[in-house]
């Protein structure tokens, strides 16, 4: 069946008259594979898809969202992936275009979140002669991405964007590139569609399963734990798989420390939780993972900011590693016992093996153990004096908006945010493995488009939110609702914590307030609402208004500027030697 047609050409023609534009092709491609949401930023090259865009949007089964820069579409279309489960979409088009999305792009591979990117490129003729806007997108991007192709002929098009939802999403998700030049994009062809899932890549391996022997060594191993700990990473929000580790958790009493990209895989206000581990994680979590005996691994990859000294990280302890992926395995921490394959499937075996047997408690002496760590440790409540603490404002975004999806920036706040926030699955969306400055605001308004009944909150940091700030424009042309919390310090904080505490506070080239501007009125400027919160007084009140306002909100909340961000745990140090713990 022929979606798209040529305009009439005459009787002469009434078979070209029957073909399809290759762009057409492209945006019929994305609608058999469920996409109805695109972020994006047209240019020269990439104008045909824009043509076919209009269409569809014409036709009403596409909407597409104008980003301010590229970079922004794709953090956006990252955020709407991290909020949803489905695969992101974005376009850009040549040259600086393409190289505006590389951040985004690295970004998502080492979070490892499914995105379509697809861009423009100069004419098949042109490629090769430095056209144009022409760049080579295809190798600039092949060590930060899963799979990649450049279209030279539209007959293509179908099966490779067939092919590249199937390797985005499969496995270990990650992003893919579909480069198209710009006259693919306007020839004519004979389109035979593709439907989702009907073409398997050439080369394609599919995730190992594990071997059922594997698995009860593995429950074996829990059985005989007294001190164990599931140390749970993203893998586990990837697969859906929150429900069975809660579950484990709850059969075997074990205790559960989550990473950045795990958080909210596990109730954090249930009593098993022990937060998040690593260099900013809490006490209690660190010296767990120090003193365990059973270290189970799920959907986790041992990085340096949750190891410390890898020599001594979990020292004491027997590793079980579930894993999708098998280059994980034993590349930083060799495993007892390796379970690869798809994490849900393997713990729901995990669960049946286990409900065939006697559970026998051993972790009492152990849960009290870490008990008296909370007791002793916990996070600090600062005194309610002097200017406006940044966890402060925090907890009352915990407190008002419990429910919420939360973006983050990165730096201090984001390490706050993470410490003091309680999130559900999938209601955590922060940039970690890259740690990308100006994730947040893109990244929220992603997630505004894919739930817009939903409640969305990004904390920004002062100097973070300065690199994407335009993408106020895009909340403001499509009504988003919602809200941006800067945790303003005037400072780089992070960095500037860091040369305080190893550079001998020579702060150079992090401070922040000379030249920032007027955060409310720049809101104002791109017709987005704002206020500004200097006093304690107002926190509150200020906050409750401005979540209830109907419309996008930017909240400008000065803070104390030399509040540092604690525990933490000095660059090749062990777990267990953190610095800024409370003294009681």
């Amino acid at each position: 069946m022929t979606l798209f047609s040529s305009p009439a050409l005459g009787d002469s023609d009434h078979q070209e008259q029957k073909q399809t534009l290759g762009a057409d092709a492209l945006m019929d491609s994305l609608r058999r594979h469920g996409v109805d949401t695109v972020f994006g930023y047209p240019g020269g090259a990439i104008l045909p898809i824009y043509d076919a865009v209009y269409k569809a949007e014409k036709a009403g089964w596409l909407k597409h969202i104008l980003v301010r820069h590229e970079q922004g579409g794709a953090h956006a279309a990252d955020g709407f992936s991290r909020a949803t489960g489905r695969v992101g979409v974005c376009f850009g088009t040549s040259g600086p275009g393409a190289t505006n999305l590389v951040t985004g792009i690295a970004t998502a591979q080492m979070d490892s979140v499914p995105l379509v990117v697809i861009t423009g490129q100069v004419p098949r003729p042109a490629i090769g002669t430095d056209a144009f806007q022409e760049t080579d997108i295809f190798g600039i991007t092949l060590p930060i991405v899963k799979h990649s192709w450049v279209v030279r002929d539209p007959s293509e098009i179908a099966s490779v964007i067939a092919q590249a939802f199937f390797i985005a999403s499969s496995g270990r998700p990650g992003p893919v590139l579909v480069d198209i030049p710009k006259d693919v994009g306007q020839e004519y062809f004979d389109y035979d569609p593709v439907e989702p899932g009907s073409i398997i890549p050439a080369g394609f391996k599919p995730s190992p399963k594990a071997d059922p022997l594997t698995i009860l060594n593995a429950l074996n191993f829990i059985e005989k734990a007294e001190k164990p700990l599931l140390y749970v990473g993203g893998g586990v929000i990837s697969a859906s798989a929150h429900e069975n580790i809660s579950e484990l958790a709850k059969r075997y009493n074990i205790p559960v420390t989550t990473t950045l990209m795990g958080k909210g895989a596990f109730d954090e206000r249930d009593h098993l939780s022990v937060g998040m581990l690593g260099m900013h994680g809490t006490a209690y979590a660190n010296f767990a993972v120090t003193e365990c005996d059973l270290l189970l691994a799920i959907g986790a990859r041992f990085d340096d900011r949750v190891t410390g000294k890898l020599d001594t990280f979990a020292p004491r302890a027997k590793v079980v590693h579930f894993e999708v992926d098998p280059a994980e395995i034993n590349k930083n921490r060799i495993a007892d016992v390796a379970v690869l394959g798809d994490l849900g499937k393997n713990l729901e075996k995990l669960l049946e093996l286990s409900h065939q047997k006697k559970v026998h408690i051993k972790t009492s002496e152990w849960l009290s153990q870490i008990d008296k760590w909370k007791e002793k440790y916990p996070l600090v409540i600062p005194e309610k004096q002097g200017d406006i603490f940044p966890q402060e404002v925090l907890l009352e975004v915990r407190d008002l908006a419990p429910n919420a999806y939360v973006t983050t920036d990165v730096g201090q706040h984001q390490m706050w945010s993470a410490q003091y926030l309680r999130n559900g699955p999938r209601h955590w969306i922060s940039s970690a493995g890259l740690g990308t400055m100006g994730f947040g605001v893109p990244a929220a308004l992603g997630v505004q488009v894919a739930l817009p009944n939903e409640q969305v909150i990004c904390i920004a940091g002062d100097a973070s939110i300065l690199m994407n700030i335009q993408e106020l424009g895009t909340i403001s042309q499509y009504k988003l609702n919602t809200k941006i919390i800067i945790i303003n310090n005037h400072w780089q904080g992070m960095v500037r914590q860091w040369q305080q505490s190893f550079y001998e506070e020579r702060y150079s080239a992090t401070n922040m307030l000379h030249g920032e501007p007027d955060f409310v009125a720049l809101a104002k400027a791109f017709g987005v609402g704002g206020c500004l919160i200097k006093e304690r007084k107002f926190l509150r009140d200020q906050l409750q208004e401005a979540f209830a306002h109907d419309g996008p909100m930017l909240i400008d909340v000065h803070v104390r500027r030399d509040e540092n961000c604690y525990p933490m745990v000095p660059p090749g140090k062990s777990n267990a030697q953190m610095v800024g713990l409370p003294k009681n």
